[in-house]
């Protein structure tokens, strides 16, 4: 019986290495945007245990030390270890990435399915509307309306997700665009199935495609968008853990010489953009069939 159970734990674990390698050869940027993420999104799991303080833990006699073995990043001008508000930090970039990632697709994928699919007016109507709604500057009005709405991370998220929905709606719109003249689908009208079933059962799942890849960016910018407006004093302001909060508060001391400060979460949104992106391009790579030739 043991000796079965082994077999079978190796037979899992040679499978997983061959599909392992034959994933990193036909995608290594997928893999290693894949990795970061995975890496970060650990820390934002872990960081009860990874920190060695609170993130919001003062210590008045240790303010702007230089990282040392007991500040490994140093601390911030309240005396506060970088280093463990740089882990704590993760969890407010997933915080704000994932629930507004789902709210672009909560979003833009039905609105980009049924326009796609009805045309007509209808298509007009939506498409003018999300026109109108991309035409303005998006930093501006999402500093505008998280302004106005309170600068909590519920109106973050929800402010994020919503401006960048009419991205995932025109994605979908034109993958449905495409395949509404396909014979599958002709086929699926033809033996009486409404609409709505065409549309969620033949349609949807060839038309999800372009959108998922477009998910890991999305989020990249949901990061950056928030870091941003915390940077600017509109998002979420100190002593909360969050990286844009976090430069904007250290970037007054690089001046002086106290770089950690600043450098330190910098570094970190630097490293979760670019994962976020790297899987993105990766995604591409593989859900495309116009690019999975490319390079071979």
């Amino acid at each position: 019986m043991l000796a079965m159970d082994k077999t079978k734990a190796q037979a899992w674990a040679h499978g997983f290495y061959v599909h392992a390698i034959g994933l990193t050869r036909r995608s290594p940027t997928f893999v290693a945007g894949l990795c970061m993420v995975l890496f970060f999104l650990g820390v934002a799991i872990f960081a009860g245990v990874i920190a060695p303080y609170s993130p919001t833990e003062s210590f008045s006699y240790d303010i702007l030390r230089a990282p040392s073995d007991r500040f490994i990043f140093g601390s911030d001008g309240n005396g506060m270890d970088v280093f463990s508000r740089v882990i704590y930090g993760c969890r407010y970039a997933f915080g704000i990435a994932v629930p507004a990632g789902l709210i672009m697709v909560g979003i833009g994928l039905p609105l980009g399915l049924i326009a796609g699919y009805k045309g007509g007016l209808l298509d007009e109507v939506l498409l003018r509307t999300l026109d109108v709604l991309r035409a303005f500057p998006t930093i501006i009005l999402a500093l505008a309306v998280v302004a106005a709405t309170g600068q909590s991370l519920i109106s973050m998220v929800v402010v994020i997700g919503v401006l960048d929905s009419p991205i995932f709606a025109r994605v979908v719109r034109a993958e449905v665009l495409n395949l509404r003249a396909s014979t599958f689908v002709k086929a699926a009208v033809a033996m009486g199935n409404p609409a709505w079933r065409v549309m969620v059962v033949h349609i949807l799942p060839n038309a999800i495609l372009g959108a998922t890849a477009q998910l890991p960016m999305r989020m990249a910018w949901a990061v950056r968008i928030s870091a941003t407006l915390a940077f600017i004093g509109v998002g979420i302001q100190a002593p909360t853990p969050e990286w844009g909060a976090m430069i904007r508060q250290g970037a007054e001391y690089v001046i002086t010489g106290e770089w950690w400060a600043a450098l330190f979460p910098g570094l970190a949104l630097m490293l979760l953009v670019l994962g976020f992106n790297l899987l993105g391009d990766g995604l591409t790579d593989i859900l495309d069939p116009k690019r999975r030739g490319v390079g071979k």
